[in-house]
């Protein structure tokens, strides 16, 4: 396994990679999206260990989407059991996974307290506050002190399963490989940003236009599931290009 070192504008291939494979299976990879949306919100219900079963599943969950983009890259249909893709690489590699998974928690529940510490909450808004300012405040820093997970956890969960990558070391690659290739990083974060202002923003006026707030709900909730799908089928060329194995390229 090696790092690839690609120019800025590879960001914006990648964008376009992951859009033209969603278009090539968008039922299934809207569907795949979905039943993982489905099942952290249902886990996020469970009293008292909810939350942090959710989270320990974020690793092996994105990785899934990765290798049922890597399906559809190669002209195949995603079946629902690529999900499990990190729990049928062997006993050594499941284990590397489950250890990011309680790795990723514990760092999103730390985040997401210290976010609520300082940021407060607002169960009763002062005159003239909106009950959304303190939430937004919060849910700002949460994004914040996400971010440094996001480095180390953005390729960790593919060298684990793809390269047999120890979780530390490969918590370490993954954040080298973002931080050398920050610009291409930056672009393709950038451009989904963008994607998804100028979506909402226009569909969200169609839908005021043709029902207030009602349609506005109509238009908006199921494209945010399309594009948070699209997103998703780009994370797996980022992995692509950045990391190459010796021989071959990495597979399901």
């Amino acid at each position: 396994m090696k790092l690839n070192i690609v120019t800025p504008r590879t960001g914006l291939a990648w964008v376009r990679m992951g859009l033209r494979t969603y278009f090539r299976q968008p039922l299934a990879l809207t569907g795949l999206f979905f039943m993982y949306t489905t099942v952290v919100l249902l886990l996020a219900v469970v009293p008292g260990i909810g939350v942090l079963a959710g989270g320990m599943l974020v690793p092996a969950a994105s990785l899934g989407l990765m290798a049922a983009t890597a399906e559809a890259d190669k002209g195949r249909f995603p079946l629902p059991s690529v999900l499990l893709s990190a729990f049928r690489a062997g006993r050594q590699r499941l284990r590397a996974m489950l250890v990011l998974g309680a790795v990723y928690a514990a760092g999103s529940l730390m985040a997401t307290g210290l976010a609520t510490l300082l940021g407060g909450s607002s169960p009763a808004p002062a005159a003239g506050e909106g009950p959304a300012m303190a939430l937004d405040a919060t849910t700002g820093l949460a994004l914040l002190f996400h971010l440094p997970l996001f480095v180390v956890f953005w390729h960790a969960p593919a060298l684990v399963h793809w390269h047999g990558i120890s979780p530390a070391k490969s918590l370490f690659f993954s954040a080298v490989a973002v931080l050398r290739n920050l610009g291409a990083h930056l672009l393709f974060a950038a451009s989904w940003i963008t994607l998804f202002l100028v979506a909402g923003s226009v569909f969200g006026v169609l839908g005021a236009a043709l029902g207030g707030t009602g349609g506005v709900q109509a238009m908006v909730l199921p494209l945010a599931l399309i594009l948070a799908s699209m997103f998703s089928s780009s994370i797996y060329f980022t992995f692509r290009d950045c990391f190459r194995a010796d021989a071959d390229e990495p597979g399901t």
